[in-house]
């Protein structure tokens, strides 16, 4: 745990009583402020109290007292309409913010050098926060990992010269960090997302901007510049002063980091050399993954990694659970779990990566189904359909695709294992890549993705 103590002696409020909204209480209370918390769930409330965590109804209480209000990320702040706890707060003039600030004024207080990398992006924030920490660590520094990646900031070590902090920051998380001041910033790429939360993809940008535009001036600012959005964003940072890295997946860079074929290449001062290779690390499979992986070897060198300790890290990085994650192999047959695709945009990237797939999808069914993947139906050598999008995607499928209505997990690993074993392909691939919500049959789709993976490996035969 990191205790809070630039709040020690005063009233802070908390509002979303989940995991952070718990770790933030907590750290606050062990700095010495003077917590009150609350939640719409009374089970939240009730498990704060159990806690130690002392709670009430924030709609009671007097805010003339209270110096700021920590708000979870979950809880609308400007759209679709400000929470009824942050209209409390702004009535009052109560400063709203969230524990990726609370972590960086604490952070400022006891050890203003200590490294902080935050990264954020549409696309790929996860994969390129853990395999930033992976390389760190692997390079033998103390790698601390949170933020929107699972765990919170706070419940991490507290900052300190020589030790990492790699965090994972949603826009939601950059909204409530007014002051996030990270040594090293990431943008991956930006592209249309929870509009519902921000509004405009104009005011959804601004707020990704703000984490690479708080990189102190000796700090450097890594952004992907294969998109409009983070390409203009690159200028602008660079026209203020900033260090401003440029990595690219889709074109040559003369100053940058870019991919060419499957190697990582830095060119400075009219010098390219090539700082690693990604062919054949199965972890990283794809354009996507590549971006990704550019992204972090921006950050590693920034640290002084060689290149040799690059490709080390690269090399022994086990990827995400979920995300493209090799589960298992029987014989030529790789399975794949990629129930994080919870769409078909998500799924897309899956699809590209292989040749000869037994495509497992379904569940709960997004707006526009599996349409947009029409492109890839020529890599998908059967498709086994379950849950509630089962009968719209065999409409989708017809006659393009061979594909059969399962309807349960365990039917259609099944059934792909069976095929894929009798496939003539030199690596058949069976993909749980679902393009869909878990909620009509998992709670969740790391539910799914663990009931996939011990399938798999209950399967005879699998190394």
């Amino acid at each position: 745990m990191i205790p809070i103590t630039t709040f020690a002696g005063q009233k802070v409020a908390v509002f979303g009583l989940g995991g952070s909204g718990l770790a933030s209480a907590s750290a606050l209370l062990a700095g010495g402020a003077d917590v009150v918390a609350y939640d719409d769930d009374a089970q939240s409330v009730a498990k704060a109290n159990a806690a130690g965590i002392p709670t009430a109804d924030l709609r009671r209480i007097d805010w003339a007292k209270i110096a700021a209000l920590v708000l979870a990320p979950g809880v609308p702040l400007t759209h679709p309409a400000p929470h009824w706890v942050v209209q409390l707060a702004h009535k009052a003039a109560v400063a709203v913010i969230g524990d990726v600030e609370l972590f960086c004024r604490e952070r400022r207080a006891v050890a203003p050098g200590a490294p902080l990398v935050a990264i954020t992006g549409t696309n790929g924030k996860s994969t390129t926060t853990a395999l930033v920490a992976h390389l760190v660590a692997s390079a033998g520094m103390d790698a601390q990992l949170g933020g929107n990646i699972g765990t919170a900031i706070l419940s991490l070590a507290p900052p300190q010269a020589g030790r990492v902090h790699v965090i994972e920051c949603s826009s939601y998380q950059i909204d409530l960090a007014p002051s996030l001041d990270p040594s090293i910033g990431i943008l991956i790429n930006l592209s249309e997302d929870h509009l519902e939360r921000h509004g405009t993809m104009e005011h959804y940008a601004a707020v990704k901007e703000r984490l690479v535009a708080g990189v102190p001036k000796q700090g450097i600012a890594i952004v992907g510049v294969d998109d409009e959005w983070c390409k203009a964003i690159a200028v602008r940072l660079a026209q203020s002063g900033k260090h401003v890295v440029r990595v690219s997946v889709r074109r040559t860079l003369t100053n940058g980091l870019y991919v060419d074929g499957q190697r990582i290449m830095r060119a400075a001062g009219g010098n390219v050399v090539e700082v690693a290779g990604i062919g054949g690390i199965g972890s990283l499979r794809g354009l996507h993954n590549a971006q990704n992986a550019v992204c972090a070897a921006a950050a590693a060198l920034a640290f002084g990694l060689t290149p040799a300790a690059i490709q080390a890290g690269l090399r022994s990085f086990p990827g995400l659970a979920h995300r493209m994650e090799e589960v298992g192999r029987r014989g030529a047959v790789l399975f794949v779990n990629d129930s994080k695709a919870t769409n078909a945009d998500s799924a897309a990237q899956a699809l590209a990566c292989f040749s000869d797939i037994f495509w497992i999808a379904g569940g709960k069914p997004k707006t526009g189904g599996i349409e947009s993947l029409r492109p890839f139906f020529p890599r998908i050598r059967r498709a086994y359909l379950i849950g509630e999008a089962a009968e719209e995607f065999a409409i989708t499928l017809a006659d393009v695709v061979l594909h059969e209505i399962a309807g349960t997990l365990d039917k259609a690993l099944a059934a792909a294992a069976r095929d894929a074993a009798r496939s003539t392909a030199k690596e058949p691939v069976v993909l749980l890549s679902p393009a869909c919500a878990s909620f009509d049959q998992y709670r969740n789709f790391e539910i799914r993705g663990d009931a996939f993976r011990a399938l798999v490996r209950a399967l005879p035969g699998i190394k």
